[in-house]
């Protein structure tokens, strides 16, 4: 069962603030529901072809974007993972056993990700 701590968090956050300082990026980290780590993505350079919100597909990212976007989540989405990060799931049985969830937002529902200037 997805599990991720308190203490795992602040283990993943320096490297998460590296990755969105070395892009420019402003976001916040946090955990949904002790299973999944967010961040939630809040303004940058970065320019992500969507509306006010979007909810990054994680497991797409090579399909769905390209170019300084793909960089950026594929980099960002590692340092989520950590190095301690497994998936021992199985799809054919139903059977899904994952360290944590990821999940990374452009923007808030209530809140847009803003594109600033280089």
């Amino acid at each position: 069962m997805a599990y991720i701590s308190q203490e795992t968090k602040a283990k993943l956050s320096p490297t998460i603030k590296a990755i969105l300082k070395k892009y420019k990026m402003k976001g916040t980290i946090a955990i949904k529901h002790h299973f999944s780590l967010v961040v939630n993505l809040q303004s940058g350079p970065i320019d992500f072809d969507h509306n006010d919100f979007t909810s990054v597909n994680v497991y797409h990212i090579d399909a769905h974007y390209t170019g300084v976007a793909k960089a950026f989540l594929t980099e960002l989405l590692a340092a989520m993972k950590g190095p301690d990060w497994f998936d021992k799931s199985d799809y054919q049985s139903d059977y899904f056993h994952v360290s944590h969830y990821t999940d990374i937002n452009v923007g808030k529902w209530n809140k847009p990700y803003v594109q600033v200037a280089a």
